[in-house]
């Protein structure tokens, strides 16, 4: 019982707490991942059997971590546990069942790549505006739908969906939809969505398979239980019915993936569902110091909707967060760049202890260019991963044929790559005669003499009789021998040797990694099946976090926030504290889209250990027009007695001289006081560090700004009564100069503008 001693009392509770419904609200740094492992742990020392334990998490990597914790406890029988992502257990599951449900247990799981190549397919067939109906807003919108269990038919039955479809111009969905699920059936394949959306469908449909799942999972553990949508939320729920014996783990401050159907509420409404709960709060940070965790409590408790908890840390006092102001984006990463190379060179650290934070991809290049040219090493997080480069998806297409010879989407990739005379004219004939005759592609291809005529014959027959040969030579061979088989004798090996540019070479030096992963993994004593089809399965459901990142690189970490969840650096910076960035413009629209995108900023400031630098630019280009910008309201409600301006670099100091920020830096300067000198100390209530927010004349209603003209006298809703100084460009993209009295001049675009004109 060793492992105990090393918790703290609240940890310790959770961890004993085995039986019943349990919640466990983990603040930020509160070692929840240990809590967790322990707790299986715990259950395994008790007598419960690892068979019966299911473990779900949002990561491979997670899962990973935790199963090894487990294994330093509790040994070998840490590999009899049922742990992994939702999609990867349930996979596994749909495996086993997935022939009462119509679809063969080799079914194909379909990548976001895959999806969209079948929905712009079908919306090219339909003779659609592929701009109208753009792949990825298609491909939302199912998502959307299976998340909340949803069917095509259903879809196409909802008057309230359909109608706000047709609102939209996109009146053809729910026939996309209805197709899209009957390809993916005829294929033999799922999409990502359907793991969750056909695992519902079968517990619902087959008692007898609830029943069999309801008695194996007698303790079920949901990590990251905020992060959870509808559709996970219902497989939990019916899984613990009998036993009850659920315990999810999370912080309601972090749920920041509403975008992906994650329902804040699940956690929220916990003790709603499970009356006799006993809830348990991880409320000590080991994570971040004093002063990081102080800010993090003042963001964080402007939110309405949370769990009431007082996270706290006993870590050392540490420094106050800098602030700097920048006047463009370029500027912003200049100083970036400057304060990470003084401070590695002056306190020590290494490239890898620091990571750059932005709210939107496309922050990066100003941030990237300032690093190269100081010649700082970094490391970009969220490109292209290994499985997704064109090569690796063209030989793991093999393998998928080989194994589902009905996935269409794999057999349109590579039935003529590399080209064996097989044009798209031929390609057309045979999807045709398929649609005709109400077969599968396979079934055409398989018997090409009867549907094509001439070489297109042959060639189509002597592609089919190569995957025949590939399905033969999988029944008997071991993944690596399988796989080294197709490459060669697919020819894909031969056409990249063949290519010496740098590029050629570099794909070539990808699938001999991709060789050396199956021979790795084939090779693997922790595994009882290592056929080729299971490696193929575990890289399909890999998630964002589990791309190809060597953790011992000395580079600095770029990403956005949403990437950074889950990590944590000694030295963050937080970049683009701006109005209509972060906050995102797209945010603003209600109170609780609000709250989601301050959880966010609280996330990204716990990621620091020491330090934690702030930033933002007074101008940014966006969409080719430069832009005026406002500092976020995120940084007035920092608690302002845990902020500094900074002063580090030549270049920041000479912003800070024009009397407009000068008069900010007085303002801070005043209001700093020793918050420390508690263990726990309150908040201190402060007046904003930024203009007052303008509160609008009764009735506001925008003006017909076509009439404007230079000296008349506005209103903004935010920024208050200024004077038109300017009118410059052509309808619709007229641009004014106003001078607010507050805040001084502004360039508005006047179709966004929303002005009223005072007359």
């Amino acid at each position: 019982m060793d492992y105990l001693a090393g918790l703290n009392p609240s940890q310790r509770s959770a961890v004993e707490q085995t039986e019943g419904p349990v919640m466990i609200v983990a603040g930020a740094g509160s070692g929840k991942t240990r809590v967790i492992t322990y707790r299986v742990a715990h259950l395994i020392q008790k007598g419960v059997d690892p068979f019966n334990i299911l473990v779900l998490t949002f990561t491979n990597k997670a899962a990973k971590e935790m199963r090894e914790r487990i294994m330093k406890v509790v040994g070998q029988e840490a590999k009899n546990i049922w742990m992994g992502t939702f999609h990867s257990v349930f996979a596994r599951i749909l495996r086993v069942e997935a022939e009462l449900i119509g679809y063969p247990k080799n079914f194909t799981i379909y990548d976001t790549d895959d999806t969209k190549s079948l929905i712009r397919a079908i919306i090219k067939e339909m003779n659609l505006d592929d701009k109208l109906y753009n792949a990825n807003h298609v491909y939302g919108r199912i998502s959307s739908a299976k998340n909340n269990l949803i069917s095509p038919q259903e879809y196409n039955k909802n008057e309230a969906i359909m109608a706000e479809d047709i609102s939209n111009g996109r009146g053809q969905l729910g026939q996309i939809y209805m197709t899209y699920a009957q390809r993916c059936y005829r294929a033999g394949a799922m999409d990502f969505d359907d793991l969750l959306f056909k695992t519902n469908v079968l517990l619902n449909k087959f008692p007898d398979v609830l029943h069999k799942y309801q008695h194996q999972f007698k303790y079920l553990m949901v990590d990251e239980y905020q992060d959870t949508n509808f559709s996970q939320y219902l497989i939990v729920k019916r899984l613990a019915a009998v036993n009850e014996n659920i315990c999810v783990v999370g912080d309601d401050a972090q749920s920041i993936y509403a975008f992906r159907g994650a329902n804040i509420q699940n956690i929220l409404n916990f003790q709603k569902d499970y009356p006799d709960v006993r809830v348990f709060k991880l409320e000590q940070n080991y994570r971040s110091t004093k002063m990081i965790v102080n800010a993090a409590n003042s963001i964080i408790e402007k939110n309405q909707n949370q769990l009431e908890k007082n996270v706290f840390s006993e870590n050392e006092d540490g420094e106050k967060i800098k602030v700097a102001r920048a006047f463009s984006d370029n500027e912003e990463g200049k100083i970036v760049a400057e304060a990470i190379s003084q401070e590695k060179a002056l306190k020590g650290l290494q490239y890898k202890d620091f990571a750059i934070l932005y709210r939107t991809n496309a922050q990066s290049r100003a941030m990237e260019e300032a690093l190269r040219k100081l010649g700082v090493p970094y490391k970009l997080y969220g490109g292209t991963s290994f499985y997704q480069r064109k090569e690796i998806k063209d030989l793991i297409a093999y393998f998928r044929l080989t194994f589902n010879p009905n996935d269409e989407e794999a057999l349109k990739r590579v039935i003529n790559y590399p080209r064996r005379g097989i044009g798209d004219t031929t390609i057309e004939k045979i999807m045709v005669a398929a649609d005709q005759q109400q077969y599968r592609l396979w079934d055409v291809v398989a018997n090409a003499q009867m549907f094509l005529d001439g070489r297109s014959a042959t060639a189509v027959g002597n592609f089919a009789l190569m995957i025949q040969s590939f399905q033969a030579a999988a029944k008997t061979a071991s993944a690596f021998d399988v796989a080294m088989h197709i490459a060669q004798h697919s020819g894909i090996l031969k056409d990249l040797y063949e290519d010496k540019s740098v590029e050629g070479l570099s794909r070539y030096e990808n699938i001999q990694e991709l060789l050396n992963g199956i021979k790795e993994f084939s090779e693997r004593e922790d595994l009882e099946e290592k056929g080729l089809d299971i490696f193929m399965q575990d890289i399909a459901l890999l998630t964002n976090d589990d791309n190809d990142k060597d953790p011992n690189a000395d580079t600095v970490s770029l990403m956005t926030i949403h990437s950074s969840k889950g990590l944590e650096f000694p030295a963050v910076f937080i970049v683009g504290l701006e109005e209509n960035l972060f906050p995102s413009q797209l945010s603003l629209n209600s109170r609780s889209e609000l709250e989601e995108e301050r959880r966010l900023f609280y996330v990204a400031v716990t990621r620091a250990e020491k330090k934690l630098h702030l930033s933002y630019a007074t101008s940014r280009y966006r969409w080719g027009t430069l832009n005026n910008c406002e500092p976020s309201r995120f940084l007035d409600e920092l608690n302002p007695a845990c902020l500094e301006l900074d002063f580090h670099s030549k270049t920041a100091a000479n912003m800070y001289t024009d009397g407009g920020f000068q008069s900010e830096r007085v303002a801070w300067k005043q209001r700093e006081t020793d918050t420390f000198s508690k263990p726990k100390p309150k908040m201190v209530k402060t007046t904003s560090i930024l203009p007052k927010a303008h509160v609008p004349t009764q009735g506001f209603a925008p003006s017909d700004t076509s009439r404007l003209q230079v000296g008349m006298q506005v209103e903004h809703e935010r920024f208050g009564f200024g004077k038109v100084v300017n009118l410059e460009g052509n309808k619709p993209d007229v641009k004014a100069t106003i001078f607010f009295k507050e805040l001084g001049q502004k360039q508005l675009l006047l179709k966004f503008a929303k002005l009223r004109i005072v007359e």
